[in-house]
């Protein structure tokens, strides 16, 4: 599957109908990508249907790194438990790490220290994860 079939899996899947059309025509040209992306951190466009808020939880005794760890460990075992495998295809407004196939604890990382919008998509149309600038959810179907 190619990245912008993949892209466009997950967006026929999760995104609301009536904002489908726009945003496929956003991934298809690099130079438009970026008002998707741009987007991302505050996006609310998801099909109420597919998606569920993923709580931050984590041992309070911890100290702040572990704490950020075990949330990261917490969130992939969340994913893995629905088959996701060991990489993700990453959207973000971080273009570090937008466009690209990652290993899924290193994107998962990258999308929660930064306040960008981020999707990783782990299974092509079938399950995925966002991170917001003040939403953590679950897309799946």
């Amino acid at each position: 599957m190619t990245s912008t079939e993949h892209e466009e899996a997950m967006i026929k899947a999760f995104f609301l109908r009536n904002k489908q059309e726009r945003f496929l025509s956003f991934i298809k040209s690099p130079k438009n990508r970026k008002k998707f992306t741009a987007e991302l951190a505050n996006f609310n466009d998801f099909d109420q249907r597919f998606i569920t808020s993923v709580p931050w939880k984590v041992d309070p005794t911890l100290s702040l790194w572990g704490r950020h760890l075990q949330g990261i460990e917490n969130v992939s075992g969340l994913l893995r438990s629905k088959g996701a495998g060991r990489t993700c295809w990453v959207i973000s407004s971080n273009p570090k790490i937008d466009g690209q196939e990652m290993d899924l604890e290193s994107a998962l990382e990258n999308a929660v220290d930064n306040d960008c919008g981020t999707i990783l998509s782990c299974i092509p149309g079938k399950l995925a994860y966002f991170k917001g600038e003040y939403d953590s959810l679950l897309l799946a179907k």
